[in-house]
């Protein structure tokens, strides 16, 4: 060549009888050997009916995960990516998992181009997440806000449940992939979540939120955690509720909008009672623990949250721990899963469906006794009972109360006494 540098092509004619000429390399960069093996094995793809220079054009070209994050985003952003029952995603889901593809994903395997991406590729994401490689600590765009990353195995898990996703949408709408790489990868079991409250630390609980809440600045906060302990409902629940989701009636609360999306919880007298104090309230704000604006949830309840339990006893607390403990607690006492479901929310407790108008009457007596139990710990009294009773005499006697005040409504005769009512055992 005029240049003075050797390159070495193969020609050949595709199916259509179109001639090709496909550059191999430069000399130097590959031997004269390897350029005839390469030359070889192009034939070969094109005895196979197969064009190697446009694939090889194709492939220069082919989106790149980056690129289908983008368009994965754009879909999402419009409401085109349903979630959990064939819904759009919320939110705040939205929010996460951009989050999740910007601080994860695109870093890491961004300029893969979708169509050569592997099972390995995504397994090394997964442990360079759990690694920690993606960990950072930046800046952002709000007043005082910062962008704590810090990957770990459960970010990794989720990252790689979204991933599969977006592949899924790569291989199903845009028909680019035949195959989804992130299906049937190994990934870390989440860490369980074992801790609870005691009894003794209720009653800590208690004590700690008395003394706080005589700070009027931490009053809508303290109130707020008061309900979290009394429903088990989630944080982001009790933050934005409204008085049109409490049914006083009912005894629950009709949440518009959670996270399994609308939802029924049966709540206790401790709970109503509690909301029952901010009643003034009522009509000034759509939210029973307004923000600056009337017009918008509490936003300060994170750091308020952080002061209240750094130098405590309790400081390992969380609002989730606050969950579980209901839970826990709800066990001890002696209730079904399917019942501690129903009043935690949970999808599997079927009988929170948004068509219910009026609870079950042993979903009220549940909320009750666990709200009225843990009121009474966070109150400073020591119990001796841990279960509910459900031996005979107890019974009968629940039974005679009753049928007592059933028969003062109707301004009947007197009842029978438990000793004349006997149920079948």
């Amino acid at each position: 060549m005029p240049s003075g540098i050797r390159t070495y092509f193969v020609d050949y004619r595709n199916a259509n009888d179109v001639r090709r000429r496909m550059k191999l390399g430069r000399h130097g960069t590959i031997t004269a050997e390897q350029a005839r093996t390469l030359a070889i094995k192009a034939l070969a793809s094109v005895a196979h009916g197969n064009d190697p220079l446009m694939e090889r054009r194709e492939a220069r070209k082919a989106m790149s995960v980056k690129e289908l994050c983008e368009c994965y985003i754009t879909e999402l952003e419009n409401d085109r990516v349903l979630g959990k029952r064939g819904r759009p995603k919320k939110a705040s889901t939205r929010y996460t998992d951009i989050g999740r593809i910007r601080q994860h994903i695109i870093p890491l395997i961004g300029a893969r181009p979708v169509n050569q991406l592997t099972k390995a590729d995504v397994t090394a994401m997964m442990k360079d997440i759990m690694s920690g490689r993606t960990r950072r600590n930046v800046k952002t765009e709000k007043l005082r806000g910062r962008s704590i990353v810090r990957g770990g195995p459960g970010t990794a898990n989720r990252t790689v449940g979204l991933l599969g996703g977006i592949l899924t949408y790569a291989k199903d709408e845009l028909g680019i992939i035949t195959a989804n790489p992130a299906h049937g990868i190994r990934k870390p079991k989440d860490a369980v979540r074992t801790r609870r409250l005691s009894e003794e630390e209720y009653r800590k609980l208690g004590s700690m939120l008395r003394n706080t809440g005589e700070d009027e600045t931490y009053k809508s906060t303290v109130e707020m955690i008061r309900l979290l302990a009394l429903t088990g409902c989630r944080r982001g629940e009790i933050i934005a509720l409204k008085w049109s989701e409490v049914d006083d009636a009912g005894s629950c609360l009709r949440l518009e909008d959670s996270k399994e999306g609308q939802s029924v919880r049966p709540v206790g007298l401790a709970v109503l009672e509690a909301i029952d104090e901010r009643r003034t309230l009522e009509g000034y704000s759509p939210y029973i623990f307004p923000g600056r604006e009337i017009d918008t949830p509490c936003g300060s309840f994170p750091n308020h949250w952080d002061k209240i339990f750094r130098d405590s006893d309790l400081s390992d607390v969380t609002p989730h721990v606050l969950r579980h403990s209901f839970a826990s607690m709800a066990n001890d006492l002696g209730f079904t899963e399917i019942t501690i479901a129903a009043l935690l929310g949970h999808a599997s407790g079927s009988i929170t469906s948004r068509y219910i108008h009026t609870l079950d009457a042993a979903l009220v007596v549940a909320a009750d006794t666990v709200a009225g139990y843990i009121h009474a710990l966070m109150s400073g009294l020591k119990l001796v009972r841990h279960s509910y009773p459900l031996d005979r005499k107890s019974r009968r006697a629940a039974l005679a109360r009753f049928l007592e005040a059933a028969a003062e409504e109707e301004g009947g005769a007197d009842p029978p006494s438990a000793k004349d009512h006997r149920i079948a055992a």
